[in-house]
Order: structure tokens, then C-alpha cells, then sequence
């Protein structure tokens, strides 16, 4: 995923900086093995609030979200860890 410089909220829905510290730690820590995650979990959790707020379809989400499949997968990863409710 393409990390982009975050200097102000681009949607209404993005998360606020209070917001994030306090579902920050309950995001998945890195692994000790493998390669090192490119993925920003805080892009994530925008992504699906942009998704939840403007109704568009996983494969409509913006580019600079990170591709749709990638984006998907951390939700569902993340829905399965019981942090979103489905």
C-alpha cells in the first residue's frame, strides 16, 4: 500500500487523531518473521469508513486507499478478530 503523507482528514469520515489513539492498540502487531507489513491499519479503518459512509462498492473505493483487495482482506481479517461487527 502507498503511503501517503497524512497532514489533514481528506473525507468527513476519516478518523480523527483521538479516535485512532484509542483503537490503535487493538490492531495486530507486526510478526516476528516474514515481510515486513507495508500496509497502514489506519487507512484501513478510513477505507472501510468511506466505504460504511458513501455506500460504494468494495471495487469502487478511491486509489489512494490502497487496492480494494488488500483493503478487503485486512477487513475481513479484522471483522474475524471481533474488532468490526458484520
Amino acid at each position: 500500500m502507498a503511503k501517503i503523507a497524512k497532514k489533514t482528514k481528506r473525507y468527513p469520515s476519516d478518523l480523527t487523531d483521538e479516535e485512532w489513539e484509542q483503537i490503535a492498540p487493538l490492531m495486530p502487531k507486526p510478526g516476528r518473521r516474514g515481510r515486513p507489513r507495508e500496509i497502514d491499519f489506519r487507512e484501513v479503518i478510513n477505507a472501510v469508513r468511506y466505504l460504511v459512509r458513501s455506500g460504494c462498492g468494495w471495487r469502487m473505493l478511491p486509489i489512494h486507499f490502497g487496492a480494494w483487495q488488500t483493503v478487503y482482506g485486512w477487513f475481513r481479517e479484522l471483522a474475524r478478530r471481533f474488532l468490526f461487527q458484520t
